[in-house]
């Protein structure tokens, strides 16, 4: 990553969008959710990074076994799961559940999904192919970021 970007990355406090692969449908226990059902297909998770997106995305990224915090990291530790892209916006924390219920409207929810902590229906959508889930987070407003980390 050129020097300029990897500063900019690390300074950037906002919201992003993670662009999901699930490769064949199955069950996956999800924390305190349980047990959730998931299609094969491509799904966005929208999250907040409000000290380093640079280091939260790393994170996710990461397949290293690590504790499940969120609903995000038991989903992400399947090895059916992979991220597949990554979209940054710089913005306030409170644009991750308008954000949240903006792809919901695009996509179909999974209700309950990540949003433990606010009144959202959820913060995962599962999107009917990745060109309409990306075409949804560039109406947002959204850049795209090839991760460099994967």
């Amino acid at each position: 990553m050129p020097p300029a970007l990897r500063s900019w990355m690390m300074a950037l406090k906002g919201i992003y969008v993670l662009a999901i692969s699930i490769s064949k449908s199955k069950a996956i226990r999800i924390g305190a959710l349980g047990k959730l059902s998931f299609s094969k297909g491509f799904y966005a998770y929208v999250g907040s990074a409000q000290n380093s997106l640079e280091k939260r995305l790393k994170r996710h990224l990461s397949k290293e076994a690590k504790r499940g915090f969120w609903h995000i990291d038991y989903l992400l530790a399947d090895e059916c799961v992979a991220v597949v892209k990554a979209f940054v916006k710089e913005a306030d924390k409170s644009e991750e559940c308008i954000t949240a219920q903006a792809l919901g409207e695009y996509g179909f929810p999974i209700e309950g999904f990540g949003c433990s902590d606010c009144g959202c229906k959820s913060h995962l959508s599962m999107f009917s192919d990745y060109n309409a889930l990306e075409r949804a987070c560039l109406k947002l407003g959204f850049k795209s970021f090839r991760l460099s980390c994967q």
